[in-house]
């Protein structure tokens, strides 16, 4: 019995003492060494790549997109069709992240791109320029896969730049500039599709037109 009961207490001991030493290493230092790291190598990246306009006031996340389609001053970003009309994600919210799931040859999302590519027309018909119906790429009348795709691809953003400068008051050679400036291209040289950052677009623009 005696046996019994201190090899009990050892077994227990060495399991409090692995318990503790896992602990501060699993628990304290393997997190604050990963923070360091992180903060140090990927400040950025580590904070939430976080867009801040002139003043220094973060405007949100170059991560995340966000809606502009009530003031055409500004280059819009794709639509949030989301998880369907009538749900959270119509305006870009957080609270809610998904695709349509609607096949490709749905009455509904047809219908749904017919009319966008109207709109977009219209919208950016402005005096001395008036878009095709060719020009407009697919991410301007379609959701991503999220519904919140902070990037559009540069020909949508091309498009859109004789309407934001009319809007702005500004040259358009000034805005196509900024564009260009903005405009990233594949990861790695391979990875993905060249893209714009609808919010760190719309940021710098601020900044010119506020001048």
């Amino acid at each position: 019995m005696n046996n019994s009961a201190s090899n009990t207490l050892r077994l227990l001991g060495a399991g409090l003492r692995a318990l503790l030493v896992l602990t501060v290493l699993c628990g304290v230092l393997y997190p604050l060494a990963i923070t360091g790291i992180a903060q140090a190598a990927f400040n950025h990246k580590a904070n939430g790549s976080e867009i801040k306009d002139a003043t220094g006031k973060v405007v949100g996340s170059s991560l995340i997109g966000q809606s502009y389609e009530d003031d055409l001053r500004w280059f819009q970003s794709r639509p949030a069709a989301g998880l369907a009309k009538n749900t959270l994600n119509t305006q870009y919210d957080l609270l809610v992240s998904g695709a349509t799931n609607k096949a490709a040859d749905s009455p509904d999302l047809l219908k749904a791109v017919e009319e966008t590519k109207a709109k977009v027309l219209l919208d950016n018909t402005v005096p001395g320029y008036t878009p095709r119906l060719s020009d407009i790429p697919a991410d301007a009348v379609t959701s991503s896969g999220s519904g919140l795709d902070p990037n559009i691809s540069p020909a949508y953003a091309d498009l859109q730049i004789h309407r934001v400068a009319e809007k702005n008051g500004l040259p358009v050679a000034t805005v196509a500039k900024l564009v260009a400036d903005h405009t990233e291209g594949r990861t790695l040289g391979f990875m993905g599709e060249p893209r714009v950052n609808v919010l760190e677009l719309n940021t710098a623009l601020r900044a010119i037109a506020q001048k």
